[in-house]
Protein backbone atom coordinates (compact mmCIF):
# COMPACT_ATOMS: atom_id res chain seq x y z
CA UNK A 1 0.00 0.00 0.00
CA UNK A 2 1.17 3.53 -0.71
CA UNK A 3 0.20 7.12 -1.36
CA UNK A 4 0.42 8.32 -4.96
CA UNK A 5 0.64 11.92 -6.11
CA UNK A 6 -1.10 11.42 -9.45
CA UNK A 7 -3.82 9.16 -10.81
CA UNK A 8 -1.73 9.02 -13.94
CA UNK A 9 0.12 6.01 -12.49
CA UNK A 10 -3.15 4.05 -12.32
CA UNK A 11 -4.95 2.55 -15.31
CA UNK A 12 -8.47 3.90 -15.83
CA UNK A 13 -10.04 0.46 -16.15
CA UNK A 14 -8.52 -0.90 -12.95
CA UNK A 15 -9.69 2.16 -11.01
CA UNK A 16 -13.21 1.97 -12.42
CA UNK A 17 -13.45 -1.73 -11.51
CA UNK A 18 -13.38 -0.75 -7.84
CA UNK A 19 -16.73 -0.79 -6.05
CA UNK A 20 -17.92 2.77 -5.54
CA UNK A 21 -16.49 4.08 -8.80
CA UNK A 22 -20.01 3.98 -10.27
CA UNK A 23 -20.52 7.38 -8.70
CA UNK A 24 -19.80 10.04 -11.34
CA UNK A 25 -17.56 11.88 -8.88
CA UNK A 26 -15.44 8.83 -8.04
CA UNK A 27 -14.84 7.71 -11.60
CA UNK A 28 -11.30 7.89 -12.89
CA UNK A 29 -12.47 10.25 -15.61
CA UNK A 30 -13.78 12.78 -13.10
CA UNK A 31 -10.88 12.72 -10.65
CA UNK A 32 -8.12 12.50 -13.24
CA UNK A 33 -9.97 15.07 -15.33
CA UNK A 34 -9.66 17.53 -12.45
CA UNK A 35 -5.96 16.79 -12.20
CA UNK A 36 -4.98 16.78 -15.85
CA UNK A 37 -6.86 20.01 -16.61
CA UNK A 38 -5.11 21.83 -13.77
CA UNK A 39 -8.00 22.12 -11.31
CA UNK A 40 -6.47 19.92 -8.58
CA UNK A 41 -2.75 20.56 -8.40
CA UNK A 42 -0.28 21.84 -5.83
CA UNK A 43 -0.60 25.25 -7.48
CA UNK A 44 -4.36 25.38 -6.74
CA UNK A 45 -3.91 24.05 -3.20
CA UNK A 46 -5.31 20.62 -4.10
CA UNK A 47 -2.27 18.33 -4.42
CA UNK A 48 -3.40 14.72 -5.15
CA UNK A 49 -2.24 12.29 -2.46
CA UNK A 50 -4.39 9.18 -2.94
CA UNK A 51 -4.05 6.07 -0.80
CA UNK A 52 -4.01 2.90 -2.88
CA UNK A 53 -3.38 -0.77 -2.21
CA UNK A 54 -2.33 -3.59 -4.55
CA UNK A 55 -2.20 -7.34 -3.99
CA UNK A 56 0.81 -9.56 -4.57
CA UNK A 57 -0.05 -9.82 -8.25
CA UNK A 58 -0.07 -6.05 -8.58
CA UNK A 59 -3.85 -5.80 -8.93
CA UNK A 60 -5.44 -2.65 -7.53
CA UNK A 61 -7.60 -3.73 -4.59
CA UNK A 62 -8.41 -0.50 -2.78
CA UNK A 63 -8.22 3.28 -2.97
CA UNK A 64 -9.09 6.34 -0.89
CA UNK A 65 -9.04 9.55 -2.97
CA UNK A 66 -7.23 12.20 -0.93
CA UNK A 67 -5.50 15.56 -1.28
CA UNK A 68 -2.93 17.64 0.52
CA UNK A 69 -4.81 20.89 1.09
CA UNK A 70 -3.12 24.26 1.56
CA UNK A 71 -6.38 26.14 2.23
CA UNK A 72 -10.01 25.30 3.02
CA UNK A 73 -11.76 26.47 -0.13
CA UNK A 74 -14.07 24.14 -2.04
CA UNK A 75 -14.81 21.72 0.82
CA UNK A 76 -18.22 22.79 2.23
CA UNK A 77 -17.38 21.49 5.72
CA UNK A 78 -15.86 24.70 6.96
CA UNK A 79 -12.85 24.70 9.27
CA UNK A 80 -11.55 28.25 8.90
CA UNK A 81 -11.95 28.75 12.65
CA UNK A 82 -9.71 25.74 13.28
CA UNK A 83 -7.02 27.24 11.05
CA UNK A 84 -7.26 30.51 12.99
CA UNK A 85 -6.86 28.64 16.28
CA UNK A 86 -3.71 26.90 15.00
CA UNK A 87 -2.30 30.25 13.90
CA UNK A 88 -3.16 31.83 17.26
CA UNK A 89 -1.01 29.23 19.01
CA UNK A 90 1.81 29.54 16.51
CA UNK A 91 1.10 26.27 14.75
CA UNK A 92 0.66 25.42 11.06
CA UNK A 93 -2.78 24.08 10.12
CA UNK A 94 -1.87 23.66 6.48
CA UNK A 95 -1.16 21.38 4.79
CA UNK A 96 -3.85 19.01 5.95
CA UNK A 97 -5.00 15.72 4.39
CA UNK A 98 -8.50 15.70 2.89
CA UNK A 99 -10.29 12.53 1.75
CA UNK A 100 -13.14 13.87 -0.35
CA UNK A 101 -14.26 14.74 -3.85
CA UNK A 102 -12.99 18.24 -4.70
CA UNK A 103 -15.60 20.99 -4.88
CA UNK A 104 -18.39 18.44 -4.40
CA UNK A 105 -20.41 18.29 -1.14
CA UNK A 106 -22.20 15.08 -2.14
CA UNK A 107 -22.45 11.97 -0.02
CA UNK A 108 -20.88 8.96 -1.69
CA UNK A 109 -18.31 6.18 -1.52
CA UNK A 110 -14.87 7.13 -0.24
CA UNK A 111 -13.09 3.82 0.32
CA UNK A 112 -13.17 2.13 -3.09
CA UNK A 113 -12.66 -1.63 -3.10
CA UNK A 114 -12.13 -4.42 -5.59
CA UNK A 115 -15.12 -6.82 -5.48
CA UNK A 116 -12.87 -9.53 -3.99
CA UNK A 117 -11.29 -7.30 -1.33
CA UNK A 118 -12.08 -7.65 2.37
CA UNK A 119 -13.44 -4.27 3.32
CA UNK A 120 -12.82 -4.12 7.07
CA UNK A 121 -9.16 -5.02 6.73
CA UNK A 122 -8.70 -2.55 3.89
CA UNK A 123 -10.35 0.17 5.96
CA UNK A 124 -8.05 -0.57 8.88
CA UNK A 125 -4.97 -0.41 6.68
CA UNK A 126 -6.10 2.84 5.11
CA UNK A 127 -6.66 4.52 8.47
CA UNK A 128 -3.34 3.21 9.79
CA UNK A 129 -1.60 4.74 6.79
CA UNK A 130 -3.37 8.06 7.41
CA UNK A 131 -2.38 8.11 11.09
CA UNK A 132 1.20 7.36 10.10
CA UNK A 133 1.07 10.41 7.84
CA UNK A 134 -0.09 12.62 10.71
CA UNK A 135 2.64 11.28 12.99
CA UNK A 136 5.35 12.42 10.60
CA UNK A 137 4.34 16.01 11.28
CA UNK A 138 3.93 16.75 7.58
CA UNK A 139 0.17 17.33 7.99
CA UNK A 140 -1.85 18.77 10.88
CA UNK A 141 -5.04 16.78 10.49
CA UNK A 142 -7.13 14.45 8.37
CA UNK A 143 -10.69 15.05 7.16
CA UNK A 144 -13.09 12.53 5.59
CA UNK A 145 -16.01 14.42 4.09
CA UNK A 146 -19.47 13.13 3.13
CA UNK A 147 -18.80 9.35 3.22
CA UNK A 148 -21.73 7.06 2.49
CA UNK A 149 -22.88 4.40 4.94
CA UNK A 150 -20.58 1.70 3.57
CA UNK A 151 -17.47 3.88 3.79
CA UNK A 152 -18.44 5.11 7.27
CA UNK A 153 -18.70 1.52 8.49
CA UNK A 154 -15.32 0.59 7.03
CA UNK A 155 -13.41 3.69 8.12
CA UNK A 156 -15.07 4.59 11.44
CA UNK A 157 -12.72 4.60 14.42
CA UNK A 158 -13.30 5.65 18.02
CA UNK A 159 -10.62 8.32 17.83
CA UNK A 160 -12.24 10.22 14.95
CA UNK A 161 -14.06 13.44 15.73
CA UNK A 162 -17.45 13.78 14.03
CA UNK A 163 -19.11 16.77 12.44
CA UNK A 164 -22.67 17.00 11.19
CA UNK A 165 -23.96 18.99 8.26
CA UNK A 166 -27.46 19.48 6.88
CA UNK A 167 -28.40 19.33 3.21
CA UNK A 168 -31.72 19.32 1.37
CA UNK A 169 -32.62 16.44 -0.97
CA UNK A 170 -35.69 15.74 -3.09
CA UNK A 171 -37.10 12.20 -3.10
CA UNK A 172 -38.88 10.40 -5.89
CA UNK A 173 -40.96 7.35 -4.90
CA UNK A 174 -41.93 6.83 -8.54
CA UNK A 175 -43.81 9.93 -9.64
CA UNK A 176 -45.31 9.70 -13.12
CA UNK A 177 -44.74 13.41 -13.74
CA UNK A 178 -44.23 16.78 -12.06
CA UNK A 179 -47.95 17.17 -11.38
CA UNK A 180 -47.92 13.92 -9.38
CA UNK A 181 -45.25 15.45 -7.16
CA UNK A 182 -47.27 18.65 -6.77
CA UNK A 183 -50.26 16.60 -5.64
CA UNK A 184 -48.35 15.72 -2.44
CA UNK A 185 -48.01 19.41 -1.48
CA UNK A 186 -50.33 21.72 0.36
CA UNK A 187 -52.55 23.74 -1.94
CA UNK A 188 -50.78 27.06 -1.31
CA UNK A 189 -47.39 25.56 -2.08
CA UNK A 190 -48.68 23.91 -5.26
CA UNK A 191 -49.99 27.24 -6.48
CA UNK A 192 -46.73 28.98 -5.64
CA UNK A 193 -44.63 26.52 -7.62
CA UNK A 194 -46.99 26.64 -10.60
CA UNK A 195 -46.82 30.44 -10.47
CA UNK A 196 -43.01 30.40 -10.40
CA UNK A 197 -42.86 28.11 -13.44
CA UNK A 198 -45.44 30.22 -15.26
CA UNK A 199 -43.46 33.41 -14.60
CA UNK A 200 -40.44 31.89 -16.32
CA UNK A 201 -42.50 30.80 -19.33
CA UNK A 202 -44.14 34.23 -19.51
CA UNK A 203 -40.69 35.77 -19.97
CA UNK A 204 -40.43 33.78 -23.22
CA UNK A 205 -37.84 31.42 -21.77
CA UNK A 206 -37.72 27.82 -22.87
CA UNK A 207 -35.38 24.98 -21.98
CA UNK A 208 -33.30 22.64 -24.10
CA UNK A 209 -31.90 19.43 -22.65
CA UNK A 210 -28.66 18.13 -24.10
CA UNK A 211 -28.03 14.57 -23.01
CA UNK A 212 -24.40 13.59 -23.09
CA UNK A 213 -25.02 10.37 -25.01
CA UNK A 214 -26.54 12.37 -27.86
CA UNK A 215 -23.75 14.92 -27.78
CA UNK A 216 -23.53 18.35 -26.20
CA UNK A 217 -23.07 21.12 -28.79
CA UNK A 218 -19.82 23.02 -28.39
CA UNK A 219 -21.73 26.31 -28.49
CA UNK A 220 -23.87 25.20 -25.53
CA UNK A 221 -20.87 24.01 -23.51
CA UNK A 222 -19.04 27.24 -24.21
CA UNK A 223 -22.02 29.34 -23.12
CA UNK A 224 -22.45 27.21 -20.01
CA UNK A 225 -18.84 27.79 -18.98
CA UNK A 226 -19.25 31.55 -19.32
CA UNK A 227 -22.35 31.38 -17.10
CA UNK A 228 -20.57 29.12 -14.59
CA UNK A 229 -17.67 31.57 -14.31
CA UNK A 230 -20.07 34.44 -13.73
CA UNK A 231 -21.50 32.71 -10.64
CA UNK A 232 -18.11 33.01 -8.94
CA UNK A 233 -16.98 36.31 -10.39
CA UNK A 234 -20.14 38.01 -9.10
CA UNK A 235 -18.96 37.10 -5.60
CA UNK A 236 -15.39 38.17 -6.27
CA UNK A 237 -14.14 34.58 -6.33
CA UNK A 238 -12.07 32.65 -8.82
CA UNK A 239 -13.95 29.72 -10.45
CA UNK A 240 -12.75 26.32 -9.32
CA UNK A 241 -13.23 24.60 -12.68
CA UNK A 242 -12.07 25.53 -16.17
CA UNK A 243 -13.40 25.05 -19.68
CA UNK A 244 -11.04 22.13 -20.36
CA UNK A 245 -12.45 20.18 -17.43
CA UNK A 246 -16.04 20.42 -18.64
CA UNK A 247 -14.95 19.40 -22.12
CA UNK A 248 -13.06 16.47 -20.59
CA UNK A 249 -16.25 15.28 -18.87
CA UNK A 250 -18.32 15.68 -22.02
CA UNK A 251 -15.79 13.64 -24.00
CA UNK A 252 -15.13 10.86 -21.48
CA UNK A 253 -18.26 10.32 -19.40
CA UNK A 254 -21.13 11.72 -21.49
CA UNK A 255 -23.58 9.05 -20.37
CA UNK A 256 -23.72 10.64 -16.92
CA UNK A 257 -24.16 14.26 -18.02
CA UNK A 258 -27.18 16.38 -18.91
CA UNK A 259 -26.81 20.05 -19.77
CA UNK A 260 -29.95 22.18 -19.40
CA UNK A 261 -29.84 25.47 -21.33
CA UNK A 262 -32.31 28.31 -20.82
CA UNK A 263 -33.09 30.03 -24.11
CA UNK A 264 -34.58 33.49 -24.62
CA UNK A 265 -35.25 34.70 -28.17
CA UNK A 266 -32.90 32.03 -29.54
CA UNK A 267 -30.04 33.08 -27.23
CA UNK A 268 -28.68 31.10 -24.30
CA UNK A 269 -29.25 33.08 -21.09
CA UNK A 270 -28.54 30.53 -18.33
CA UNK A 271 -27.46 26.94 -17.85
CA UNK A 272 -27.34 24.12 -15.31
CA UNK A 273 -25.21 20.99 -15.60
CA UNK A 274 -26.45 17.77 -13.96
CA UNK A 275 -24.69 14.47 -13.34
CA UNK A 276 -26.29 11.20 -12.35
CA UNK A 277 -25.67 7.58 -11.47
CA UNK A 278 -28.18 4.74 -11.32
CA UNK A 279 -30.03 6.17 -8.32
CA UNK A 280 -29.32 9.87 -7.89
CA UNK A 281 -29.34 13.08 -9.84
CA UNK A 282 -26.80 15.69 -8.83
CA UNK A 283 -27.23 19.36 -9.62
CA UNK A 284 -23.73 20.77 -9.39
CA UNK A 285 -23.06 23.76 -11.63
CA UNK A 286 -25.21 26.72 -12.68
CA UNK A 287 -24.84 30.24 -13.97
CA UNK A 288 -26.39 33.21 -15.79
CA UNK A 289 -25.36 36.69 -16.87
CA UNK A 290 -28.67 38.55 -16.48
CA UNK A 291 -31.30 38.08 -13.81
CA UNK A 292 -34.72 36.72 -14.81
CA UNK A 293 -37.59 36.31 -12.37
CA UNK A 294 -37.59 32.78 -10.84
CA UNK A 295 -35.12 31.45 -13.43
CA UNK A 296 -32.70 30.05 -10.87
CA UNK A 297 -35.40 27.95 -9.19
CA UNK A 298 -36.68 26.68 -12.53
CA UNK A 299 -33.29 25.80 -14.01
CA UNK A 300 -31.70 24.32 -10.90
CA UNK A 301 -34.64 22.68 -9.14
CA UNK A 302 -37.74 22.20 -11.28
CA UNK A 303 -35.85 21.15 -14.39
CA UNK A 304 -33.86 18.80 -12.14
CA UNK A 305 -37.03 17.30 -10.69
CA UNK A 306 -38.29 16.74 -14.24
CA UNK A 307 -35.02 14.97 -15.09
CA UNK A 308 -35.15 12.86 -11.95
CA UNK A 309 -38.65 11.67 -12.85
CA UNK A 310 -37.72 11.14 -16.52
CA UNK A 311 -34.67 9.04 -15.62
CA UNK A 312 -36.48 7.09 -12.87
CA UNK A 313 -34.00 8.20 -10.19
CA UNK A 314 -34.89 8.01 -6.51
CA UNK A 315 -33.16 11.13 -5.20
CA UNK A 316 -32.12 14.58 -6.35
CA UNK A 317 -29.17 16.25 -4.61
CA UNK A 318 -29.21 19.86 -5.77
CA UNK A 319 -26.12 21.01 -3.88
CA UNK A 320 -25.15 22.29 -0.45
CA UNK A 321 -27.30 24.33 1.92
CA UNK A 322 -30.32 26.40 0.90
CA UNK A 323 -33.36 26.75 3.13
CA UNK A 324 -35.27 28.04 0.09
CA UNK A 325 -35.37 24.41 -1.07
CA UNK A 326 -37.71 23.45 1.78
CA UNK A 327 -40.87 24.95 0.31
CA UNK A 328 -40.02 23.26 -2.99
CA UNK A 329 -40.13 19.79 -1.45
CA UNK A 330 -36.46 19.26 -0.63
CA UNK A 331 -36.11 17.58 2.75
CA UNK A 332 -33.43 18.32 5.39
CA UNK A 333 -31.06 15.44 6.05
CA UNK A 334 -28.01 14.98 8.26
CA UNK A 335 -24.63 13.97 6.91
CA UNK A 336 -21.55 13.02 8.88
CA UNK A 337 -17.87 13.75 8.34
CA UNK A 338 -14.88 12.35 10.26
CA UNK A 339 -11.83 14.29 11.45
CA UNK A 340 -8.53 13.49 13.12
CA UNK A 341 -6.50 16.19 14.83
CA UNK A 342 -2.90 15.38 15.63
CA UNK A 343 -2.22 18.21 18.08
CA UNK A 344 -2.98 16.82 21.55
CA UNK A 345 -3.30 20.30 23.09
CA UNK A 346 -5.83 21.58 20.54
CA UNK A 347 -7.76 18.33 20.07
CA UNK A 348 -10.01 18.75 23.18
CA UNK A 349 -11.09 22.22 22.05
CA UNK A 350 -11.90 20.94 18.56
CA UNK A 351 -13.83 18.01 20.04
CA UNK A 352 -15.89 20.40 22.16
CA UNK A 353 -16.57 22.54 19.09
CA UNK A 354 -17.81 19.47 17.20
CA UNK A 355 -20.15 18.48 20.05
CA UNK A 356 -21.70 21.92 20.33
CA UNK A 357 -21.99 22.29 16.57
CA UNK A 358 -23.73 18.91 16.27
CA UNK A 359 -26.33 19.92 18.84
CA UNK A 360 -27.08 23.11 16.93
CA UNK A 361 -27.29 21.35 13.56
CA UNK A 362 -29.61 18.65 14.90
CA UNK A 363 -31.91 21.32 16.30
CA UNK A 364 -31.78 23.24 13.02
CA UNK A 365 -32.62 20.12 11.01
CA UNK A 366 -35.59 19.27 13.22
CA UNK A 367 -36.92 22.82 12.95
CA UNK A 368 -36.44 22.84 9.17
CA UNK A 369 -38.38 19.59 8.83
CA UNK A 370 -41.40 21.28 10.39
CA UNK A 371 -41.50 23.71 7.46
CA UNK A 372 -41.90 21.08 4.75
CA UNK A 373 -44.81 21.75 2.36
CA UNK A 374 -46.32 18.28 2.18
CA UNK A 375 -49.95 17.65 2.99
CA UNK A 376 -48.85 15.23 5.73
CA UNK A 377 -45.71 13.35 6.74
CA UNK A 378 -47.19 10.18 5.28
CA UNK A 379 -47.35 11.75 1.83
CA UNK A 380 -43.77 13.02 2.00
CA UNK A 381 -41.83 11.24 -0.77
CA UNK A 382 -38.94 10.63 1.59
CA UNK A 383 -41.02 9.55 4.57
CA UNK A 384 -39.17 6.87 6.48
CA UNK A 385 -35.86 7.45 4.67
CA UNK A 386 -32.64 8.16 6.51
CA UNK A 387 -28.91 8.11 5.95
Amino acid sequence: MAFIDSLGVVEPDEWNRLQGAHSPFLRYEFLYGLETTGCTTAATGWAPHHWIERDEQGQLTGALPSYHKHHSFGEYVFDWAWAEAWAHYGRDYYPKLLSAVPFTPCEGPRLLLHPDAEGLNAGLRATQAILAETETGSISSWHLLFPDTASRQLLDRDQWLRRLSCEFHWHNPGFANFEAFLATLKSRKRKQIRRERRLVADQDIEFRHYHGRSGIPESALEAFHVFYQATYLKRGQRPYLNRDFFQYLADRMPEQLTLVMAVHQEHYVAAALFLHDEQRLYGRYWGCLEEYDQLHFEACYYQGIDLCIEYGLSRFDAGAQGEHKLKRGFQPELFESFHWVGDEQLRPAVADFCRREAQAIRAYTEKAAQQLPFVSSSTSPGAGSSN
